[in-house]
């Protein structure tokens, strides 16, 4: 169902905003029709029309690079000197990479700084623009995608742009700016005819006369244009589709998907269109398994960076190690590719087998070998006694899966069994995941009360997640985070932390504060993410760029190492260990298991 309703409130709770405040939250006013509910909405709802993810970037081979978090809404301006010369020097580094042509380096180097709302007018233009270029090489990759826009008509595409437009209508976390996302999209298109894969893909009379004389339709096209409906959007998208056909030979089809994609990728840091591939790896990732080589990467000056090998999977068992770098695939160098197109290469059908160039160290490049199987990504790790005599038991939490509730609470029985009397629980570098499952997390571990509030421009995106499953750990509970714990990771920490459930050890967290709903469209087996509420701790507290703070800094300087080792330099983890021991000294007779107190 589409709705069309008035924005009443899209920000944190503030004096000036006019919103009706319960515990610091938002509320709406008291009508039947948009009341919020008092608790978590009622099971399977969630899944009904999308979705409800969060999460940082993760890129596993043959899985999609995923969720991506927080919003480039307005934030403040960087005021000090040294926050000054680094915006200085972004200045002058992305000039050198778009004079370059490398898009990917841009986008990366750009990256960290939109995320926080930290760039300038200029430097976000030219950010966008090499975002632009990014997802137009993302997906004419793409030969799934490729095939289904091959058998796309006109108006299936024109109904699928309609439809994206209509789900960011009713669903996006801001009123949409039709003019802003047109033009946008006729940005896109215009960087699309002077590509030469996409002229030898879609554009063979794109020759330089005939895109000038393009340009000049567009400009005249969107002279002097108000939007203010779908429907004057749809209508406008077509008389450039059909202007793009007529003058440089791309088929409408063509068109109006680039412009969907690039309304959608415009809307905020997190939104994004998603291509039949990204779709099915997204489903994947959430599913928690997929056919592929079993490692996560990021994009790295020559290449990929292997940040970590999932045991047991076929990347592990070819000798690949975290720390290494991948430099080309398949015979094909990958430095300066986009992250999605050099991990794309790594898919491929289960049982065949892809090369990979590796450097290790300082010395030569070496050839590897490893077959694509189906993996299993396991979101519970490292789950062992820190110490025996103490008690202390310690697991990682590496992502929030369907599954990682019960996975948690197997783990922890298997530790209860060995003797655990209290628990360290390390989110360091946990990206986040399903938001169901940072709820049901929680609820483990609390015995009542808010988990998380999430509200958005929709009365349909309010909800409040309380604790109600059956049974509760009681044992002495201490959380890691750092910089890259966000979404999911920053629910659970922020709801241990209003509880005052546990202690928290590390850094503050990322400070990702927003959902993003996944919403598959009909035609081309495409889909969106979009980014449709905020959320907030139990007592109020925003997340967006605040992130959680914890009850003890420490600064990190080790991390677990891909082989689940715990280095002795880990001051983090040290710190947990030792709050750990200090909460067990009282002894305690019974099993952790028979003081599961029930509701």
């Amino acid at each position: 169902m589409i709705h069309n309703r008035k924005r009443s409130w899209d920000g944190p709770p503030s004096a000036a905003s006019g919103a009706a405040l319960l515990n610091g939250l938002p509320v709406r006013p008291a009508d039947p029709s948009t009341a919020i509910p008092a608790s978590r909405p009622p099971a399977g709802r969630l899944l009904a029309n999308c979705r409800r993810l969060l999460g940082l970037a993760a890129v596993f081979a043959g899985l999609l690079v995923g969720l991506t978090p927080a919003v480039v809404a307005a934030a403040p301006p960087l005021t000090s000197a040294g926050s000054e010369l680094a915006v200085e020097d972004l200045a002058v580094r992305s000039t050198k990479l778009e004079a370059a042509g490398r898009w990917a380096e841009l986008v990366s180097l750009c990256e960290p700084a939109a995320r926080k709302g930290q760039l300038s007018a200029d430097l976000f233009e030219r950010y966008d623009l090499a975002k632009i270029h990014c997802d137009l090489s993302r997906r004419a990759a793409e030969t799934a995608y490729q095939n289904e826009l091959a058998q796309l008509s006109e108006a299936d595409a024109r109904q699928l742009f309609a439809s994206c437009l209509e789900r960011i209508a009713s669903h996006h976390v801001n009123q949409p700016d039709y003019l802003r996302l047109i033009g946008r999209g006729c940005r896109a298109v215009d960087v699309a005819v002077n590509d030469p894969s996409f002229q030898q893909q879609h554009a063979r009379q794109a020759t330089p006369e005939r895109i000038a004389l393009f340009r000049a339709h567009l400009d005249r096209i969107m002279a002097g244009r108000t939007i203010s409906s779908v429907a004057e959007a749809e209508t406008i998208a077509a008389w450039i589709a059909r202007a793009a056909h007529s003058v440089v030979g791309v088929p409408p089809a063509v068109t109006l998907l680039e412009m969907t994609a690039a309304a959608v990728g415009g809307l905020d840091e997190y939104s994004a269109f998603l291509t039949t591939g990204q779709l099915n790896d997204l489903y994947a990732q959430i599913e928690g398994n997929f056919v592929g080589l079993g490692v996560e990467l990021k994009s790295a000056d020559d290449g990929l960076l292997v940040v970590h090998v999932i045991p047991g999977s076929p990347a592990e068992r070819a000798g690949l190690l975290a720390g290494d770098h991948l430099i080309g695939i398949a015979g094909r160098s990958i430095g300066g590719m986009h992250v999605d197109a050099a991990a794309q290469l790594l898919q491929g059908p289960e049982g065949s087998l892809v090369t990979l160039a590796v450097l290790r160290g300082q010395g030569p490049a070496r050839a590897m070998t490893v077959r694509r199987e189906h993996v299993e990504v396991p979101s519970i790790e490292d789950v062992q006694l820190l110490d025996q005599l103490a008690g202390v038991g310690y697991l990682r939490i590496t992502s929030f899966q369907k599954t990682t509730a019960a996975d948690l609470d197997a783990a922890m029985r298997r530790l209860d069994s060995a003797g655990m009397r209290s628990l360290v629980i390390d989110l360091r570098g946990n990206p986040g995941g399903l938001l169901s499952a940072a709820v049901d997390v929680a609820d483990l571990f609390l015995e009542r009360g808010l988990v998380v509030a999430t509200r958005g421009r929709s009365p349909d995106e309010d909800f409040n997640y309380t604790a109600s499953q059956a049974g509760t750990w009681q044992l002495p509970l201490t959380l890691i985070i750092d910089g890259d714990s966000a979404s999911s990771s920053e629910i659970f920490a922020g709801a241990i932390r209003d509880h005052r459930r546990g202690r928290i050890v590390g850094a503050r967290s990322y400070g990702k504060g927003s959902i993003q709903g996944i919403f598959p469209l009909a035609s081309a087996g495409v889909g969106l993410r979009l980014t449709t509420a905020s959320f907030y701790s139990p007592t109020g507290k925003p997340y967006s760029r605040v992130g959680v703070e914890p009850d003890l800094f420490v600064q990190q300087t080790a991390r677990p190492d891909a082989s689940g080792q715990l280095a002795a330099s880990d001051a983090p983890l040290a710190t947990a260990l030792d709050v750990a021991r200090r909460e067990t000294r009282s002894p305690i007779t019974q099993p952790v298991s028979r003081r599961i107190r029930p509701r």
